[in-house]
């Protein structure tokens, strides 16, 4: 048998078995996913990675009750479990500060971390993010409201995607293949029951917070997101005063799977610049 490429190393993150990816050399930049159905650090990140390790060091986990990091009994999936991983994955590390990338719902928990822990992030990348209040949109709604089959997940992928060429039936079947292992399903369905709109809600963090933050932070967004609005980045990019942001045109909520050449090369290219101070 052909081993799993989402299955890497396991280390203790805040007393949770987190599975996480650690490769390449140079700054650590933490990658968190998103939260799609079957989604796992790999699965989210795997175009841009290789690309990222060749300038970064690159650590991707599975936060609790997605992939394959632990699910322990009477968990509680929210903010305060997700950023006590996050932060308990770089000091098992023992990496003092790192850049963090968050996708969607890993925007909002990079915030979170910024936040909380302004002293252990160096610079912010958020792609398509949460964090900011919003209506939740129909996409998102399907998305969190998943019910495990194979057209649903085709369904999914044309919300996901500007250009379903990018995202063929064989991804749909491999994701929904992932989305029914043991205990994925249940965790999702646990994460985010209707009504949905107070998850959005729960994920946000204050304006004033935001506002307050100090790093330095790229925005992506692509132009046709259907799960996450565009305006959330504009917002974002309004608010932080060290902000820049990226609009992909063409592109919908899979700015790295959509763009990944680009993608990376722009992230690259911002982590490892040298920053006005």
């Amino acid at each position: 048998m052909t081993a799993n490429p989402e299955i890497a190393n396991s280390i203790r993150a805040n007393g949770i078995l987190t599975n996480y990816h650690d490769t390449g050399s140079g700054f650590p930049v933490l990658m968190i996913h998103g939260s799609g159905p079957g989604v796992s650090a790999w699965a989210n990140w795997r175009l841009s990675i290789p690309g990222l390790a060749q300038r970064c060091r690159v650590i991707a986990p599975d936060m609790a009750g997605f992939g394959f990091s632990e699910r322990p009994p009477g968990i509680r999936y929210d903010m305060d479990t997700w950023v006590a991983q996050a932060i308990g994955l770089l000091d098992a590390l023992d990496i003092g500060q790192a850049d963090v990338v968050g996708n969607s719902f890993g925007g909002a928990l990079a915030l979170a971390m910024a936040i909380r822990h302004p002293e252990r992030v160096r610079r912010l990348v958020l792609m398509g993010s949460v964090g900011v209040p919003f209506a939740i949109t129909p996409g998102l709604d399907a998305v969190w409201g998943y019910e495990p089959s194979i057209e649903t997940m085709r369904r999914l992928l044309d919300i996901f995607a500007y250009d379903r060429t990018l995202v063929n039936d064989e991804l749909a079947a491999l994701r929904y293949h992932a989305s029914i292992r043991p205990g994925f399903q249940e965790s999702f369905s646990a994460m985010f029951p209707a009504p949905r709109q107070r998850w959005v809600d729960a994920m946000a963090s204050r304006e004033e917070d935001i506002r307050a933050l100090p790093h330095e932070t790229l925005v992506v967004h692509g132009r046709d997101d259907q799960v996450i609005p565009l305006s959330n980045s504009l917002t974002l990019a309004q608010w932080i005063p060290r902000s820049q942001l990226h609009v992909f045109g063409r592109c919908g909520h899979w700015t790295q799977i959509e763009h990944a050449a680009r993608f990376t090369r722009l992230v690259g290219d911002f982590l490892t610049e040298e920053q006005p101070s």
